[in-house]
């Protein structure tokens, strides 16, 4: 779910020339759609009279059903109505998802749906110029409207993070999921808790120190992959935080660096250059995965949920980490997995290392179309799937298993299978990942630390315990540099593409092929020149300009 975020920024640069002449092709039959909708509150929803302009439409009523595309290309939606939770729905609340798939080509799929003017009622993507590019063509539907008469997500998500996702023209089109007002994300090390306390449990606190616990690993566990960093060498990126203080891995994804008051060039940072000679470094010494830019995601999770890692940096290590905690400790005790605290460079305060981040926004969002009929009646539901009734049931499954009416604060009140049963109840969450569009990030989180705090250790869960105690604590906040990326057809959207190719190949290159740090170095400074003249300078005074303009609207210039 969260873990593929960072590396999910899907352009659409092939449609977007094709969409300039194809506003009339989009199948828009919703321009006087239906007035009716949910009131999003958990329960006894109270229709109004249809036709009136303050009509509420009542949830579960009649029949709900739309189309949903994922727009991604490893996003493949489960069947509607097989597991537990979104069976309740579908029985209860009588709505129905029929699935869009994007049989594994995204980009293709939407150029294909624009064209043919046949979009789906709802897209699920990430924010920025993909969804720019669509609202502008008049292909989307605005909320608010709604706002008012569903009052879920302005009272969850507040106006200080809806007014960051409004469009240009002052509208929100964009529903987020897993907008937060509070810390989370789970980015930081994972550690083999079996080899680590074989080893004599040194000292993991340093940069030196990961280097000397490696080459240990190396030493000791031939057939161990000391150092894991994922599908596409995502960690490296995570571990950029070592080599600096208030340094998330987010600047390094967005191809730019802070300086005062500018984005400056990420290639002649200081501090990426650092980290690319200590993964270099690593490389050539065979304490990383040799596969590390090639590997599947799949080769990754097998690795660590049979043990056969050491460290794993990841930015959601927790995912895998939770599989394998639960299958290794099945078979021994003191086997399992465990978190520390984040590495750092010897002389900087570890208490200002942020190996991930947070976002008030969240990761991404879903939009209507106009080819929806009742898109009222959608946003409706997607309220409440985002209130607490909607996420009680979508992470713990309909009242009755796991949790048994709500408390004061309509916090579920869980029941005694939800820590005897863990097996099963492990499983209906897994079931229900990739329906999670709409998650309430504050509403879930202190639901589960509420009813967490009130247990012993030893039944605590062990994904809530490491986020509880380490990292949440150390995920930086960065809200005010998101959507700073140009539409695609545009000069700066063109050299964004062309700077991305450089900053990939460069970043591999030097990891797998310099042969110290002067060769890294030497890679940095053509990757500088090819961005150059690709027109990095103007791309970087862009993000500049939005960034500046991010920090205006949250009070932060």
């Amino acid at each position: 779910m969260r873990t593929r975020k960072s590396n999910l920024l899907v352009a659409l640069s092939v449609m977007l020339m094709l969409v300039l002449v194809l506003s009339a092709c989009t199948g828009s039959n919703g321009e006087n759609a239906p007035n009716n909708s949910s009131n999003g509150e958990p329960a006894n929803e109270t229709a109004k009279n249809e036709g009136d302009s303050g009509s509420v439409y009542e949830l579960g009523k009649e029949p709900l059903e739309f189309s949903f595309y994922g727009h991604y290309d490893w996003y493949t939606m489960p069947e509607w109505g097989a597991d537990l939770a979104t069976k309740w729905i579908k029985e209860n609340k009588k709505v129905n998802v029929v699935p869009v798939s994007s049989g594994g080509a995204a980009k293709n799929k939407m150029s294909t749906m624009i064209v043919s003017g046949e979009l789906p009622d709802v897209i699920w993507m990430e924010r920025g110029p993909d969804v720019e590019q669509l609202r502008a063509e008049g292909m989307l539907v605005p909320f608010d409207d709604y706002l008012d008469k569903y009052p879920n997500l302005k009272k969850w998500a507040g106006e200080s993070t809806l007014d960051m996702l409004r469009s240009p023209d002052g509208k929100l089109y964009q529903f987020p999921n897993w907008y937060t007002t509070q810390p989370n994300g789970n980015a930081g090390y994972l550690v083999n808790k079996k080899i680590y306390e074989e080893l004599g449990s040194p000292s993991l606190e340093t940069t030196d120190d990961l280097y000397n616990y490696l080459k240990l690993v190396k030493e000791k566990y031939p057939n161990v992959v000391p150092l894991e960093l994922g599908q596409t060498g995502a960690g490296l990126d995570v571990m950029v935080s070592a080599f600096a203080e208030n340094r998330p891995y987010t600047f390094n994804t967005m191809m730019a660096v802070p300086s005062g008051d500018q984005l400056t060039s990420l290639f002649t940072d200081p501090v990426y250059r650092e980290l690319l000679q200590y993964i270099s470094k690593l490389y050539r010494e065979k304490l990383i995965s040799q596969d590390t830019f090639t590997q599947k995601l799949e080769q990754v999770e097998q690795k660590i949920v049979t043990g056969n890692v050491a460290v794993y940096v990841a930015s959601s290590p927790t995912e895998f980490g939770a599989k394998g905690n639960a299958a290794l400790t099945q078979q021994d005790p003191n086997a399992g997995y465990i978190m520390v605290w984040p590495v750092h460079k010897q002389g900087l305060d570890k208490n200002k290392i942020f190996p991930g981040d947070y976002k008030q926004l969240g990761w991404n969002v879903s939009v209507i179309t106009k080819s929806a009929k009742d898109p009222e009646a959608i946003f409706a539901f997607l309220d409440w799937f985002t209130g607490p009734e909607g996420q009680r049931t979508i992470m713990w499954g309909p009242e009755g298993l796991y949790w048994d009416g709500v408390d004061e604060e309509d916090k579920p009140l869980f029941t005694d299978a939800f820590t005897s049963d863990t097996k099963g109840r492990d499983e209906l969450m897994n079931s229900t990942v990739n329906f999670q569009w709409n998650g309430n990030t504050v509403y879930v989180d202190n639901a589960k630390m509420k009813f967490e705090s009130s247990l012993p250790a030893e039944k605590k869960n062990w994904e809530t315990r490491w986020q509880s105690e380490i990292t949440w604590k150390t995920q930086f906040n960065t809200t005010e540099y998101v959507n700073l990326d140009p539409a695609g057809d545009t000069e700066e959207g063109i050299a964004a593409q062309q700077i991305l190719e450089i900053y990939e190949k460069a970043r591999a290159k030097a990891v797998q092929n310099a042969g110290s740090d002067e060769e890294v170095s030497a890679i940095l400074d053509q990757a500088e020149a090819d961005a150059k003249k690709a027109g990095y300078e103007k791309l970087l005074a862009f993000k500049t300009a939005k960034w500046q303009e991010n920090r205006q609207k949250l009070g932060t210039q």
